[in-house]
């Protein structure tokens, strides 16, 4: 094989895509389990891509204003570990690559954030990817308004396969892509016709071209194998005033020797024998993982080539009056008193003690905090007057400025949810977003890969039970609170009342590795914290709200609008002569968070334990153990007024003395 630096650009681009072909194809081989296929297709592409078009520096991958490069077709993996090792990522070392989808290795079977530099999202569930890439590119163009395109100015760039448009995810991505003119966003269309089964008209035969269209984006189509084809489109894409789908035709394997274009290449590994006659087809005589001198070089010069870019940027980010903002912004870090209006607000509460309804005290919060953390972007997937999510005066983000900073997702809770994902990873903004609680099953994968990803995004979930009354069983969640917070690393807040809600909030912003989802009440509730504290409470996740008369015989525990349920039968024990204390449970996940005397002190060993949710039981077995009480649902629930449903459902002050009474 001739060296690189010795061919012609053509000549060397195919050779510099075959380094692809080859490292994929060995990794997956090696590692006996993959999906060589995607990578191979795509080599020429992505080799144009980040040879001419990308924007970034390998020596720096948290460099601010590079260029976002996302694979939402994370199945075929190697393609970005190839090429974050060919342009000299220090992580991405030859010994990785050879460990692809092995234990202890930054190589995992699908990209991971946070694993590998250079990997910008945590891909493999097929759309989420592209999903995820329009708030990319929404914190792109905010950013670039409120600062300046000296300091923002950079594009997003997303690989997806069929899987990923198929996934219904996409249509509210590129639907919301289209109405907000995103034109910093491109997608790469790896357009093979081949899934798992066979050929895609197996099972789908949308004209993608004219869907994208139909939302706003503008597409052109080209031979994903032709470098001229490629370059040109890129170029075009650059020129766009939308975001631009371009459709790559490709050969699903291509470089394969007899297997090119099947859909066995898509998820397993070609076998030795295949491989050696594809490496004989590429004259590729290199031992696996092993590269050509001038391949290596060609491709380490492209790792270097935004160096000087970069270098400029940091010189113009030095001379910024806005440098210190941008920096810190960028970090994550909150603002010098952020949380001084909310404390100010929380010590009025206290002596108020207004009776509101959750979602209105996380409304409250939002309007002490909105000015405090410009970083706040928010919105609601059509529900604003229901979730709370609007502070007065913040104006829209829309095209073609871009400055404001409430969002109208409309009714795309998945969308949105991933979109959220995707501004927080960018840096520079703190995203929430608001629906009903019951629609959190329509945004639990994004929830749950906001988890695994450990980013802060906050979600509003409103209307939190029974409680919502007269929509009926179809919007009332009952199970749902248990599911969320099955789902690691997310805080799961429902607090009592405003003081909770608000010291809530101050924990999720505080949180810079993991979302937060806040179930709130439709229904009012009554203040329950009436006594200055001194710290956050709710911080622990579950305290003493009131302590016995005396030496405690029953410990009541409950969240949300339960917990002044929880006090009236507490004052009934206690007018019984049962000394009985109140637990206020806002949040499971920081209990577990918390050294074993505390929780031991909370939970109470030694008296009846009962608890009151307005959801199912499970879970709550950590605080009741097995011979607990839990006044709650065991169904679904009904359409009538929500203190009828109470009453029918059992969930009231007499249930909960009597489940307390039966077990002393």
């Amino acid at each position: 094989m001739t060296d690189a630096k010795n061919t012609s650009e053509k000549a060397s681009l195919k050779q510099m895509a075959d380094a692809i072909r080859v490292l994929s194809m060995d990794a997956v081989e090696k590692a006996k389990s993959g999906h060589p296929g995607m990578p191979m297709g795509m080599a020429d592409v992505a080799t144009v891509l980040f040879s001419k078009f990308l924007k970034f520096d390998a020596s720096r991958p948290d460099w601010a204003d590079r260029d976002r490069f996302i694979l939402s077709a994370g199945h075929g993996s190697m393609l970005i570990y190839s090429l974050l090792h060919l342009t000299g990522y220090k992580a991405a070392t030859k010994e990785e690559l050879s460990n692809f989808r092995q234990w202890g290795s930054k190589t995992a079977g699908h990209p991971e954030f946070g694993h590998m530099p250079g990997v910008e999202v945590t891909t493999g569930p097929l759309g989420q990817g592209l999903a995820t890439s329009v708030g990319f590119a929404m914190a792109e163009r905010h950013l670039a308004a409120k600062y300046g395109d000296d300091l923002v100015d950079h594009r997003t760039w997303v690989v997806a396969g069929d899987g990923c448009l198929m996934e219904g995810v996409s249509q509210e991505a590129i639907a919301l892509a289209g109405r907000y003119r995103l034109n910093r966003l491109t997608v790469l269309w790896d357009d093979n016709e081949i899934t798992i089964d066979g050929k895609v008209s197996l099972s789908d035969t949308t004209d993608q071209k004219a869907r994208f269209k139909a939302a706003g984006w503008a597409v052109k189509a080209i031979d994903g194998h032709d470098t001229k084809a490629i370059k040109s489109a890129l170029q075009w894409a650059t020129k766009q005033d939308r975001p631009t789908l371009i459709a790559c035709k490709t050969q699903i394997g291509r470089g394969a020797a007899t297997m090119a274009g099947s859909h066995k290449t898509h998820g397993a590994a070609l076998g030795a024998a295949e491989i050696a006659a594809s490496r004989l087809g590429m004259s590729w005589t290199h031992e696996p993982f092993d590269l050509p001198e001038g391949v290596e070089k060609a491709w380490k010069k492209v790792g270097r080539r935004g160096a000087k870019d970069r270098k400029a940027w940091e010189a113009r980010l030095a001379a910024s009056s806005q440098a210190a903002d941008f920096t810190r912004a960028m970090k994550g870090d909150l603002p010098a008193g952020a949380f001084d209006a909310l404390n100010a607000r929380i010590a009025e509460l206290i002596e108020t003690q207004p009776a509101q309804a959750t979602r209105q005290s996380s409304g409250a919060a939002l309007d002490e905090l909105f000015a405090a953390v410009p970083e706040l972007i928010g919105g609601s997937a059509d529900l604003t007057g229901s979730n709370n999510t609007f502070v007065a005066g913040t104006p829209i983000l829309d095209a073609p400025s871009y400055e404001g900073r409430y969002v109208n997702w409309g009714i795309r809770e998945f969308g949105m949810a991933a979109a959220m994902n995707g501004l927080a990873l960018h840096g520079g903004v703190i995203p929430y977003g608001g629906t009903f609680m019951v629609f959190s099953d329509y945004s639990r994968p994004a929830i749950r890969l906001g988890a695994l990803m450990g980013v802060r995004a906050i979600h509003v979930l409103t209307h939190d039970s029974i409680g919502l009354g007269e929509d009926g069983p179809t919007h009332q969640p009952v199970e749902h609170l248990a599911a969320l917070r099955a789902i690691p690393n997310l805080m799961v807040f429902r607090p009592a009342d405003t003081v909770e809600a608000m010291e809530c909030w101050q924990i999720a912003l505080e949180t810079k590795d993991a979302p937060s989802a806040m179930a709130l009440s439709r229904q009012k509730t009554a203040a329950v914290r009436t006594v200055a504290a001194t710290e956050n409470l709710s911080a622990k996740g579950a305290y003493e709200l009131r302590a016995a008369n005396g030496e405690a015989r029953v410990t009541l525990f409950a969240t949300g609008t339960e917990v002044s349920l929880a006090l009236a039968a507490a004052d009934r024990l206690e007018a019984n002569n049962t000394p009985t204390r109140v637990v206020s449970v806002p949040c499971f996940e920081l209990f577990e968070q918390q050294d074993a005397a505390y929780q031991a002190s909370v939970i109470g060993r030694g008296t009846v334990r009962v608890a009151v949710e307005a959801a199912i039981k499970q879970g709550w077995e950590r605080f009741i153990g097995e011979d607990g009480a839990f006044v709650g649902m065991t169904g679904f629930g009904a359409s009538a007024p929500a203190e009828v449903l109470y009453d029918k459902f059992g969930i009231t002050t007499e249930a909960v003395v009597a489940a307390a009474k039966a077990r002393l």
